[in-house]
C-alpha cells in the first residue's frame, strides 16, 4: 500500500464517515476503488480497508476521488468542519494550483500562506480567497489568524476617525466600501463615548451589553454583501 510521504499534514479524515457512506451506497471496496479510478486515482481495494480501518490515511488526492466515487461532499468525510485553509481548500475539492489560481497569487505564496496561516493579500485578493474556499467573512479572519487586527481596528475606530480604518479593515473584511463604511460609522455611534462641555475626560456611562467585534459582525449581517458573514 502507498502510504503517506514523510513529513505530509494528512487530511482530517473519519474512517467511520467512509465506512458509512460505502455501505449506504453498497458499494465493496472492490467498487469504490473502481470508482476512483474513474476520476484518475488507480489503487488497490486494500486502500479503501485501510483507509476505513484507520490503518492509512488518504492523501489530498486520494480523499477528494474517495469523496467523489462515494457521491458525497469530502467535508462529511473528514469528521469535523474544516479548521484551517488547507481543510477548506479539500473542501472545495481543489488542489493548490487551482486554488493560488483562482485567488490571483503563485503557487509559492499560497503554499507560504497554508504553512503560516499567514495571509497578506488586499481586499481584492481577500475576496478571492473566500470566494475560492467557500469562507464566511467570520471564517476567513479565522483561518488567516487576523481577529486580533481587526479588534484593536475596530477599536480605533470606536476611539478616533473610523474612516482613517476603512481601507485597512477591507483588507480584512472584504465588502463593499459604502457597506462598511455605513457599519463602521453605525459602531462609532454606538459605542462613542461622549464628553460633557469642559470635561478633560469622558463620562462614565454604562458598557456596551456585547464585544466590540460581535457588534461589528451583527451591524455588518444587516447588509446584504457576496460573502456571507
Amino acid at each position: 500500500m502507498r502510504r503517506r510521504q514523510p513529513g505530509s499534514t494528512p487530511v482530517p479524515f473519519s474512517p467511520a464517515a467512509a465506512r458509512a457512506h460505502r455501505a449506504g451506497l453498497g458499494l465493496t471496496p472492490e467498487q469504490v476503488a473502481e470508482g476512483m479510478a474513474a476520476h484518475g486515482v488507480r489503487l488497490l481495494p486494500g486502500h479503501v480497508i485501510g483507509w476505513e480501518s484507520g490503518e492509512i490515511r488518504p492523501s489530498e488526492e486520494e480523499f477528494i476521488a474517495l469523496s467523489r466515487a462515494l457521491w458525497c461532499p469530502p467535508a462529511q468525510l473528514m469528521g469535523a468542519r474544516p479548521a484551517t485553509l488547507r481543510d477548506f481548500r479539500v473542501a472545495r475539492e481543489l488542489g493548490v494550483e487551482q486554488a493560488a489560481r483562482r485567488i490571483g497569487i503563485s503557487v509559492p505564496a499560497y503554499e507560504k500562506v497554508e504553512t503560516t496561516g499567514k495571509w497578506t493579500g488586499d481586499a481584492e485578493q481577500s475576496y478571492a480567497l473566500a470566494h475560492a474556499l467557500g469562507l464566511g467573512l467570520r471564517a476567513l479572519l479565522h483561518v488567516t489568524n487576523r481577529q486580533e487586527e481587526l479588534d484593536a481596528r475596530l477599536r480605533r475606530c470606536v476611539d478616533g476617525r473610523w474612516q482613517a480604518q476603512l481601507k485597512v479593515i477591507a483588507r480584512l473584511v472584504p465588502v463593499p466600501d459604502e457597506v462598511l463604511s455605513a457599519t463602521l460609522a453605525a459602531l462609532q455611534n454606538e459605542y462613542r463615548v461622549p464628553m460633557h462641555w469642559g470635561a478633560s475626560t469622558p463620562v462614565a456611562e454604562q458598557p456596551p451589553a456585547e464585544p466590540l467585534a460581535e457588534r461589528f459582525w451583527k451591524l455588518l449581517s444587516g447588509h446584504r454583501t457576496d460573502i456571507p458573514v
